[in-house]
């Protein structure tokens, strides 16, 4: 989240703690992985307070009971919660994971600054426990990324070098194949459910660009459409027929004002921008029901920032209800403290969404479309910066 971007640094080393003695996690579907950024908190102002890297960590999440997770794996591996709660995925097979490094903190003088990274953790499930596999360079600041449906291909934003990166998959085999050059600087990426197509967040061009992908070559199309004020990721239905993004509106923060998320017919010939619903102030994670009928945006409500005048000590989830290609706000869940990334179980009865500050997870139960609050909390090891579901 937020403006800036973060990584933590840290120490690759071979050690992985295991919470469960010999889970083989290829086995313990559904599982989540979640980033946890120990580099970055603030102050009661709102402004980024930096911390010496080292003590991050990626979880491997065992949700077999999604009312009881259990973390099966901890990779101390460095992560960020600078840029959208999407800098990770993991591929349809559940076999391997990427995770983008976005950015590093490094001493300056006396105190810490925030420096782009490049690098991109292959992280193999099938391995009992899972372990990195490999890491590999991408461009500058790599952030959100997603792996495609026949998860042969991953695509990975690039903000600060205005590129997309794309990414050949062969298990655990990853390489850099292409580098698309993009007009501007782009938070996110994301394919469409028939592989064809891939939907470009040009955060501070407040569009999303239109990408077409075929075989292993992906170009940009020159399609772009314009969406809220600063866009952070965005999704699409399982039916390929609409596609919604995350309107940040403060350029990665809260402001007080409130936001929306924009829908796009994937359908019409271009591609347009056909409705845009009222959100919260400061929505930034972002989820699809794999039914197609919800859709959850995670609000900041400047949780983070105490002297604001619009300060609220805890975030909400504005529900959205899809029929068709109609989307409609039904109601606001109120969660924990700065919420990032959100998504939803494979089977679609429950949805998750990470505490930031309270080092948690909400854990909210779906009945067709109505939402509740099961009012039990996921206590994780740090500050989860990021998180994406198994299928």
């Amino acid at each position: 989240m937020m403006p800036v971007n973060r990584t933590t640094g840290l120490c690759l080393g071979a050690v992985i703690l295991l919470a469960g003695s010999s889970l083989h996690l290829a086995h313990a579907k559904p599982f989540m992985i979640v980033g946890i950024d120990e580099k970055v908190s603030w102050d009661d102002d709102g402004k980024t307070v930096l911390s010496p890297p080292g003590k991050d960590q990626v979880l491997i999440v065992d949700l077999a009971d999604p009312e009881s997770p259990r973390i099966a794996a901890s990779l101390p591996l460095k992560n960020s919660i600078v840029g959208p709660p999407v800098n990770l995925d993991i591929d349809p097979s559940g076999s391997v994971a990427l995770v983008a490094d976005s950015v590093d903190v490094v001493k300056d003088g006396d105190a810490w600054k925030q420096v782009p990274d490049n690098k991109i953790y292959v992280i193999d499930l099938k391995a009992s426990p899972p372990r990195l596999a490999a890491t590999i360079a991408a461009g500058k600041q790599p952030s959100g990324l997603n792996i495609s449906p026949d998860g042969k291909m991953a695509l990975v934003a690039n903000r600060g070098d205005n590129s997309i990166s794309v990414l050949s998959i062969n298990g655990t085999d990853v390489k850099l194949i292409d580098t698309v050059a993009m007009p501007d600087s782009v938070a996110h990426v994301m394919f469409t459910p028939d592989g064809k197509r891939a939907l470009a967040v040009r955060f501070p061009a407040h569009k999303v660009s239109v990408l077409d992908v075929a075989g292993d070559k992906v170009t940009y199309s020159k399609l772009d459409l314009p969406t809220g004020q600063w866009p952070y990721n965005v999704v699409v239905t399982p039916n390929g027929r609409i596609a919604l993004t995350s309107d940040n509106g403060g350029a990665g923060s809260s402001d007080g004002n409130v936001d929306t998320t924009s829908v796009i017919d994937l359908e019409a010939n271009p591609p347009r921008i056909i409705d845009r619903v009222v959100v919260g102030d400061g929505p930034e994670g972002l989820a699809m029901s794999p039914k197609g009928d919800l859709a959850v945006a995670a609000i900041l409500r400047g949780s983070n920032m105490k002297k604001a005048f619009f300060y609220q000590k805890n975030g909400s989830l504005s529900i959205l209800k899809i029929d068709g290609k109609k989307v409609t706000k039904t109601g606001d869940i109120e969660v924990g403290g700065l919420p990032e990334a959100v998504m939803f179980t494979p089977d679609g009865k429950y949805i998750l969404a990470g505490n930031f500050l309270d080092g948690d997870f909400s854990i909210l139960k779906v009945d067709g479309t109505e939402v509740t609050d099961t009012g039990k909390r996921f206590k994780v090891p740090g500050h989860p910066a990021s998180a994406r579901m198994g299928h």
